[in-house]
C-alpha cells in the first residue's frame, strides 16, 4: 500500500482544498492529513475560524482522507513520515523547496495550487468593504 501525507490548516474549506486532497489521494492508496492544531496556528500567528476538532471532523468526512493527525510544530514531519511509513509527501507548490529535506525519507511532490481560490481570498472577499 502506498501512503501519502500532506499538511494544512484546512479552515473555510473550499474547492482548492478538495482539489489538493483528491490529487494527493490519486498518488497513492491511503491519505493522511496533518492538521494544524489551534495551538500551532497561534504560534504561526494564523487564526482559524473553525476549531481543530471541527476542522478534523470536516476532513474526516471527505472521501479522499483516510486519517487525520495533529500537526503540533514545524519539526514533526520527519517523525510523522517515519512513524506512518509514508511513501509520498505532498504540498502545494507555494511551498516549493521548503520540504526537500524529506527527500531522504520519501518522495516529495509539490502540486500546483488551484487558480482563483484561497482561504485568504475568501476572507478578503467576505470582509472587504464594498463601495
Amino acid at each position: 500500500m502506498k501512503k501519502v501525507l500532506t499538511y494544512g490548516t484546512f479552515d473555510l474549506l473550499h474547492y482548492g482544498h478538495i482539489n489538493i486532497l483528491r490529487r494527493a489521494k490519486e498518488l497513492g492508496d491511503y491519505l493522511i492529513v496533518g492538521l494544524s492544531t489551534d495551538e500551532f496556528n497561534a504560534l504561526k500567528h494564523k487564526e482559524a475560524y473553525h476549531s481543530y476538532e471541527n476542522r478534523k471532523l470536516i476532513l474526516e468526512a471527505i472521501r479522499y482522507v483516510d486519517k487525520v493527525i495533529p500537526e503540533n510544530d514545524w519539526d514533526q514531519k520527519i517523525k510523522d513520515v517515519q512513524e506512518n511509513d509514508i511513501d509520498i509527501f505532498v504540498m502545494g507548490d507555494d511551498w516549493e523547496g521548503k520540504f526537500d529535506f524529506l527527500k531522504d525519507y520519501c518522495e516529495v511532490i509539490y502540486l500546483p495550487r488551484t487558480v482563483g481560490i484561497s482561504t485568504t481570498k475568501i476572507k478578503h472577499d467576505l470582509f472587504s468593504v464594498k463601495k
